[in-house]
């Protein structure tokens, strides 16, 4: 005690540096994380594989390199991927992955910054070789989803070499370039509809001239029934019609054109408004 009193300074950083190597040597483990134990550069064992909690360690002989136990995610430069019929399109895709092998992780790639740096460039070239098999309709269309899990089974097999496991592989966007191929994929796609839509106009017509003369034919064939069971009165039905469309115009419901005609009482034409020629 006598001691403590005389260096009261050097007493309290000795209890300091006693505090600091106890809480040294007892980390706690969280449970979204894990700890490789390496001893002189030399891994030796795993902390919090399996449980979180409070763990032991030799200070200053064993160095503690946290691993994150949750799903990460890792995301591509932008790439631009040429279809099968020379197409070309910028892709912009990420990945979700879990280290599962911390031991494994640490020796290829020392720490998760690295790892990252290392499914960049394999992710861009799965991404790639998979979209260049395809034609340039399947890249935007519901179908790549297919072509995305091969890129994630391939990614998968070059990141179990480093202690992970690769969970989905998504694109966020895929987009024309800009520029010229751009306004030329637009300009193909206005086409295309210009001619989609003469196809359909002239599908229309052709209907609707083959409805017409279905329609003719059958009014035909009614008249002409009509003329064999009563010819007066086909005639006299005829001639109301002429006289309708001459003095009230095509639409009756609108108000009749101011027409004058001059006609001698004897013409043909008026042979029903004067009993038939009498």
């Amino acid at each position: 005690m006598d001691s403590v009193r005389r260096r009261p300074l050097l007493s309290g950083f000795i209890a300091f540096f006693a505090l600091f190597v106890l809480a040294s040597a007892f980390p706690i483990i969280p449970e979204t994380k894990q700890a490789v134990v390496v001893q002189f550069g030399k891994p030796d064992r795993i902390l919090g594989g399996t449980k979180a909690g409070i763990n032991f360690r030799i200070p200053f002989v064993e160095n503690i390199v946290w691993i994150d136990k949750r799903v990460q995610s890792v995301d591509m430069d932008r790439q631009q991927v040429l279809s099968t019929d020379q197409r070309r399109l910028e892709v912009d895709a990420f990945a979700r992955y879990k280290i599962v092998n911390p031991l494994l992780m640490y020796i290829r790639a020392r720490d998760e910054t690295r790892l990252q740096t290392s499914l960049v460039p394999i992710l861009g070239s799965e991404i790639r070789n998979e979209l260049g098999k395809q034609p340039f309709a399947a890249l935007l269309s519901p179908e790549r989803q297919g072509v995305m899990e091969n890129v994630r089974r391939s990614l998968d097999r070059v990141a179990a070499q480093y202690g992970a496991r690769i969970i989905d592989v998504r694109i966020k966007k895929a987009d024309l370039p800009d520029g010229t191929p751009l306004q030329s994929a637009f300009d193909r796609m206005r086409t295309a509809r210009e001619q989609e839509a003469r196809s359909i106009r002239a599908e229309g017509a052709k209907r609707a001239q083959i409805i017409r003369a279905e329609a003719d034919a059958e009014a035909a064939r009614v008249y002409a029934a009509s003329f064999g069971k009563d010819a007066d009165f086909y005639e006299f039905y005829r001639a109301m019609q002429s006289y309708q469309i001459t003095f009230l115009g095509d639409d009756p419901s609108k108000p009749p054109a101011n027409t004058t005609m001059v006609l001698s009482k004897d013409n043909a034409y008026l042979k029903e408004f004067t009993g038939r020629g009498r």
